[in-house]
C-alpha cells in the first residue's frame, strides 16, 4: 500500500487511538512526523513518544496519548495543507485555532514549530494540521 500523506496517516491513526482510549499508537517514523511529536509533547497534548527500530532500515514512531478525566485531550486533529493543495502562509497570515486555545503546527525554514512559535520568529511557512 502506497501512502500518498504520511502526514494525514499519523493524524489519523493518533485520533483513532485516542477514540478507542489505547494508551500508545505506532507508526512509521519520518523526522517530520518525530517533529511534529516533539510539538505535540511540548504544547501538552500528548504524555511522550519515541523511536524504535522496526526491522532493517525502518523505524517505528511511538505516541504515548494523553487523557484528562478519561477524555482524550487532543479534541481535534486536522490536516490542513493536503499533498495535492499545499497551504503556505506568510508570517502575518499564520491562523489561529480557536481564538488561541489550540495551535497550527507550521513547517518553516526554521523547523516545525507551533502558529505562536513562528509568529514569534517572524517566519511563515506551510501550515501542516491544526489541534485543539
Amino acid at each position: 500500500m502506497s501512502m500518498t500523506d504520511p502526514i494525514a496517516d499519523m493524524l489519523v491513526r493518533i485520533k483513532n487511538a485516542a477514540a478507542v482510549r489505547k494508551q500508545t499508537v505506532k507508526m512509521p517514523s519520518s523526522k517530520i512526523k518525530v517533529a511534529i511529536a516533539g510539538v505535540l509533547k511540548e504544547e501538552g497534548y500528548i504524555l511522550d513518544y519515541r523511536t524504535s527500530e522496526a526491522g532493517p532500515g525502518k523505524t517505528e514512531l511511538e505516541v504515548v496519548l494523553k487523557y484528562y478525566e478519561g477524555r482524550p485531550v487532543i479534541e481535534r486533529l486536522e490536516r490542513f495543507s493536503r499533498s495535492g493543495r499545499r497551504q503556505y502562509r506568510g508570517k502575518s497570515e499564520l491562523p489561529k485555532v480557536l481564538n488561541g486555545l489550540g495551535v497550527a503546527i507550521i513547517s518553516t525554514s526554521k523547523g516545525i514549530m507551533t502558529d505562536s512559535q513562528a509568529r514569534q520568529q517572524g517566519v511563515g511557512g506551510e501550515v501542516l494540521c491544526f489541534v485543539a
